[in-house]
């Protein structure tokens, strides 16, 4: 099972536009589309997607709309009592998949709304064989919330993985000595902002991908899937570094991707696959949900890991100058 944690969860409504974005123009949309999502949220969809049990902790109104669409979606959702309504963001789509994504902040939540969640997810993570902890986190959150989290479940059995960015990441990185999760997913921008160097040529360059992702394992993090955009994916961990380019993509929509990718390494992970493999599993999924629109989730039916190609790299210096 996969237990998820959406802290700031949101409503994204995609708009499709039939022609280039331009500012201060009057433009069309081919359409409009509203999914109830956040991070953790894509995960668990993609878990009932592919028939993995799942669970879903987030705060909002058991009579939200947003929960009943999950609910109606087969989503196992336990919602807890939110700090307000659920946030909406708001992404632009233009026919070449160029994504423009324009994310609000969320209600402010206050330590009784944290303290609940976090008592949601201990409840849930005895069932589990993985934790996922995915998002931005609210106003009102400590920046080192999620990695007082990842302290607190090490005592049980389970596999904790995070995704998130900024503040909270930088948190997560200053306390790998004592809480660092089993698995991380930074993308190449990500990645940069705690080890250093050019993203873009991180993004580019796998080999300068793995360099870096190495420092977060050499810090205690057991396996680093850095997302690296068109350039596939890049695995690293204590047995060795892998790259995977992903098969040719019209790209639709890269909102969600990056989720997608997280779970196909989990789903990987729960058929305790070889990393090479649970990493072909994730540039699949994350190359089939960049060619869906909105943040719409792939199904299995539509992955395709024997058209991924993964390439076991040399392993990496263990030097930030080389990232």
């Amino acid at each position: 099972m996969i237990v998820t944690l959406t802290p700031n969860p949101s409503v994204d409504r995609t708009i499709e536009l039939t022609s280039t974005l331009e500012r201060g123009a009057v433009l069309r949309a081919a359409a409009v589309t509203s999914q109830s999502a956040g991070k953790g949220v894509n995960i668990s969809r993609a878990a009932v997607a592919a028939g993995v049990p799942t669970i879903a902790v987030l705060p909002a109104a058991s009579d939200d709309p947003y929960v009943l669409e999950l609910l109606r979606d087969g989503i196992d959702c336990r919602p807890e009592p939110p700090a307000g309504a659920v946030r909406m963001n708001v992404t632009i789509t233009e026919p070449d998949g160029t994504t423009t994504k324009i994310n609000s902040p969320g209600a402010t939540a206050g330590p009784t709304t944290l303290d609940r969640l976090r008592t949601a997810l201990h409840q849930r993570a005895a069932q589990a064989r993985w934790v996922v902890l995915a998002g931005s986190l609210p106003p009102g959150a400590p920046a080192d919330w999620y990695a007082a989290l990842v302290a607190d479940l090490r005592g049980l059995d389970v596999g904790i993985a995070v995704d998130t960015s900024d503040d909270p990441l930088e948190a997560i990185f200053a306390h790998l000595d004592e809480a660092a999760p089993d698995l991380l997913k930074p993308n190449a921008e990500e990645l940069a902002s705690l080890v250093g160097g050019d993203p873009e040529a991180i993004e580019a360059d796998p080999a300068k991908a793995a360099a870096a992702a190495q420092i977060l394992v050499d810090r205690g993090v057991t396996s680093v899937l850095a997302t690296l955009g068109g350039s596939g994916a890049v695995l690293v961990t204590g047995a060795g570094a892998w790259h995977a380019t992903p098969p040719p993509t019209t790209v639709v929509s890269t909102v969600g991707a990056g989720d997608s990718s997280l779970f196909g390494f989990l789903l990987g992970a729960l058929r305790d696959a070889e990393p090479a493999e649970r990493l072909r599993l994730a540039v699949a999924y994350g190359s089939a949900a960049a060619a869906l629109p909105g943040t719409t989730i792939p199904t299995p039916e539509s992955i395709h890991p024997e058209l991924v190609d993964v390439a076991e790299l040399p392993i990496p210096l263990h030097d930030r100058g080389t990232s």
